[in-house]
Order: C-alpha cells, then structure tokens, then sequence
C-alpha cells in the first residue's frame, strides 16, 4: 500500500483572546464600524490603496467570508476588540501547514501595542492547529510592522518579494 501524506482537516475560525484583546470571527456585519477604523488615508502608506467605502468593505467582507474556493487554501479573518470598539484587524491565508498573517490597527489605536499583541495571539492561535510555518510580508521601511513581526517570534529573511521583506518563523 503506497503512503501518501494526509491532507490536513479543514480549520474552523474560532474567536481567541490576549489579556486586553479580543478576536472576533469577522462578519459582513462590522463594516460600518470597520470602515471608520480604516478611514486614515495614511494607513495605507505602505500597503497601496485608499480607504474602502461601506459598500466597497461589505463587498470584501463577502469575498472574504465566502472563501478561496480552493480545497488546499483557507481565509481567516478576525476583528479586534478592545472594550466595546474595534480597533483592527488580523487575517491569515492557511495553505497545507503554512499560514501568511497580516495585520492592520487603525490609526487612532496605534502606539498601544496592540497590534503586538494581536500578531502574538495570531501565532499562538496558528500554532495551536498545528501550523507548521508562519510567514508575513513587511515593507522595508516600515519600522513598526517589522518590530511587530519580530515580537511575534519571525525571523527576516534576505527574500523580497514584490518589494517587502519575507518573515518567517
């Protein structure tokens, strides 16, 4: 009888919790909130793009939840809450063993280290459903996101790819 590897179960999003923070499985439902977290046009001084409209996030939000539609690949996305507000993101994109993370703190929660503390709780989430590799693109001028990185325990590599750095752990 030939062994083949096994294909990993499919995942399932659970919420998840840091000592000040709490991840939500994101639905179409936080938008509203969501797009006033994401309203500074200097977030995206680093990854492209301009503020997203309600319409335009509910459109992702559906995108997102509805999934890759490939059998080898899963989307997660969460919320996160401090209090009673959002004030970010996280998101992983799981292939086999492998998760790519991202991250995103609105402008007006930053410097609180919450997005530390997200992309800690990310990694300990991942390494709990077995993920054997995680890995995050981070531009090279982007101090914070690469403190943030490493606070989550990846290593830069010397690899670009499409201009930003390759971290892994």
């Amino acid at each position: 009888m030939l062994n083949t590897p096994a294909t990993p179960p499919p995942r399932s999003i659970t919420p998840f919790d840091t000592a000040r923070l709490s991840m939500q499985p994101l639905q179409v439902e936080h938008a509203g909130e969501m797009a006033k977290v994401l309203s500074d046009p200097d977030l995206y001084t680093f990854t492209g793009g301009e503020p997203p409209t309600l319409d335009v996030l509910e459109a992702r939000y559906r995108r997102q939840l509805a999934g890759p539609g490939r059998t080898d690949e899963q989307w997660f996305n969460w919320v996160i809450r401090h209090d009673d507000e959002l004030v970010g993101y996280v998101q992983t994109t799981v292939t086999g063993s492998t998760a790519e993370i991202a991250w995103v703190i609105g402008t007006g929660w930053q410097g609180h280290g919450y997005a530390k503390e997200a992309a800690q709780g990310l990694v300990t989430w991942l390494n709990a459903q077995g993920i054997q590799r995680i890995i995050a693109h981070v531009h090279p001028d982007h101090a914070a996101s690469a403190a943030v990185t490493a606070a989550a325990g990846l290593t830069r590599t010397e690899q670009l790819d499409d201009g930003e750095y390759l971290w892994t752990t």
